[in-house]
């Protein structure tokens, strides 16, 4: 009977045991990302009464007769089963759909948790708000930029650090070239700059002296004329001025440099216009040297692009200030088959055109490209230009027209020219607007400037046995003898699942079940008191027999 009240009272902390997990994981049913618990039971050791013996050639075997001690909790065992995932709306809240634990530290040490239930401190730092632990980064997102500190692994949210601008290096085109448009146009050349006197000069006879672009004493020095005609030949010519060069000396000197074009002064404008239509190269500079200052074009504005056909795109680039200029260019077909020139007709602020034109772009049989260059001889598709704000540089833009032979950028079909600018990577300065993380854990930014930057890169752990990890209480875990050592890895890699933004993970806890197990430990809690409550009566009656 001793046994027997011994079973009894281990069956009484065993069951007690199972209900205090049940009525945790009950508990914490609505808590984020919670992994419930079960209890394992097993038998104690057994007293031994009779020994198993074997058969003979009279008698058969028995078997061993033995009485248990009771009955133990042999495990406590987390369910780390995925618990399903609730939108929230809130940028900053994160759930992993797989295997893997967002890694925040303490300021000693890494913890691992489930719940991404994050906000930005005062320092801008991604934090737990109920701990103040910081969640870490993996990789180098962030840090050319200077959004994330080298030295560290906390992941700061720049909303006080503005995003630098960038100076366009790159545009791409695509869309089609009509293949079968030749509607020729005529080269046209006016001077980005207005010369008058009180008003608009019309009268060839003004003389340079009178205009209000000139100042700094009276002119006394040398007009040189350059650029190219129009089979591309190249022009240089010169025009003394003194104070009684008049702007008609100006125009016919233009004239008489550029044989086949024809220079006229239009509302204060200087024109150069190609007595044909057809492909023309005609573009033209001016420079000045000597006494006194006359303002003249950096570059000469191309009204109307000469050519077989043509096809006007725009795009808006950008210089190291971030700002933006209107560039206007031109497709022009030229006099060889299959073959285009593009020019930038004119772009908008204080801007010094070096080279405006790329030659030769080619396009093969089926209509696809075929690369950049005249004749033999390959060319750089590229743009050069000298922006006011950064006068000692000359900028490059490069022109991406895809790939040579595919249909992946610029083609040449029949039908109407569609070719348009699809994309340039400069861009003003901007600051940081929204937030949101990418399946790959990776925190992505809204720029004021429409720009998107990658801010950081979650920190994802994995581990062997996650089971084994230790609980430290507020939703976090330590890794255990049992667990393994922590696997840094990003999301969408070795196993650490996808990160969901906008949402947390439920309670995997299964409350219907949960409810059974409570009935289950009643019961078994009940029957173990009552055998000890029938082995107390025994006992009792023994001692009263000695009465």
């Amino acid at each position: 009977m001793n046994n027997a009240m011994m079973s009894g009272v281990s069956g009484l902390k065993a069951h007690q045991t199972m209900i205090d997990v049940t009525g945790n994981n009950l508990a914490n049913m609505n808590t984020t990302a919670f992994k419930a618990s079960r209890v394992s039971f097993g038998e104690l050791l057994s007293q031994t009464l009779r020994e198993a013996s074997s058969g003979s050639s009279y008698s058969g075997g028995t078997n061993a007769m033995q009485v248990g001690y009771g009955v133990g909790v042999l495990a406590i065992e987390r369910n780390m089963t995925q618990g399903s995932l609730t939108h929230t709306g809130v940028p900053l809240d994160m759930a992993i759909s797989g295997a893997g634990y967002f890694v925040l530290n303490d300021g000693q040490k890494d913890v691992f948790t489930r719940v991404g239930a994050f906000t930005v401190d005062e320092n801008y730092y991604l934090v737990d708000p109920s701990t103040g632990y910081h969640v870490q980064r993996i990789g180098a997102e962030g840090v050319a930029e200077g959004f994330q500190n080298v030295a560290n692994s906390n992941i700061r949210i720049p909303y006080d650090t503005a995003l630098p601008a960038k100076v366009t290096e790159n545009i791409s085109f695509t869309g089609s070239l009509a293949a079968d448009d030749y509607k020729a146009t005529t080269n046209l050349l006016t001077s980005v700059v207005q010369y008058t006197q009180g008003a608009a000069v019309t009268s060839p006879a003004t003389r340079l002296a009178d205009l209000d672009q000139v100042s700094g004493g009276p002119l006394n020095g040398t007009i040189t004329i350059t650029g190219t005609d129009r089979a591309g030949n190249a022009v240089s010519s010169t025009l003394t001025v003194d104070a009684t060069t008049t702007m008609g000396d100006l125009v016919d000197a233009i004239s008489a440099a550029f044989p086949g074009s024809t220079a006229k002064l239009t509302n204060g404008e200087i024109r150069l216009k190609d007595d044909d239509a057809g492909y023309s190269l005609t573009d033209m500079k001016l420079s000045y040297a000597g006494t006194g200052t006359i303002e003249l074009p950096t570059y000469f504005k191309v009204l109307e692009a000469g050519g077989q056909c043509s096809k006007t795109v725009n795009v808006t680039v950008y210089d190291t200030q971030g700002v933006g200029h209107v560039l206007s260019a031109e497709f022009v077909r030229t006099n060889v088959m299959n073959q285009w020139d593009l020019v930038i007709t004119s772009i908008s602020g204080d801007v010094q055109l070096v080279d405006r034109r790329i030659e030769g772009i080619k396009f093969l049989n089926d209509g696809s490209f075929g690369g950049v260059g005249v004749g033999a001889n390959p060319d750089k598709p590229i743009f050069q230009m000298i922006f006011a704000n950064d006068p000692g540089t000359t900028r490059e833009i490069t022109i991406d027209f895809g790939s040579v032979g595919e249909f992946n950028g610029v083609q040449q079909f029949g039908g109407a020219s569609t070719v348009a600018a699809s994309g340039q990577d400069g861009y003003a300065c901007g600051n940081l607007t929204s937030l949101s993380v990418n399946p790959e854990g990776v925190l992505v930014g809204t720029f004021s400037n429409g720009i998107r930057k990658n801010i950081a890169c979650l920190k994802i752990a994995t581990f062997q046995n996650p089971a084994g990890l230790t609980a430290l209480g507020g939703n976090y875990y330590l890794p255990s003898a049992n667990s393994g050592d922590m696997t840094p890895v990003r999301a969408l890699s070795g196993g650490a699942g996808s990160v969901s933004g906008g949402s947390l993970e439920r309670s995997n806890v299964e409350v219907a079940g949960e409810f059974v197990n409570l009935i289950l430990a009643q019961n078994g809690f009940q029957a173990n008191a009552r055998t000890i409550s029938v082995a107390n009566d025994m006992i009792r009656e023994v001692s009263n027999l000695l009465r």
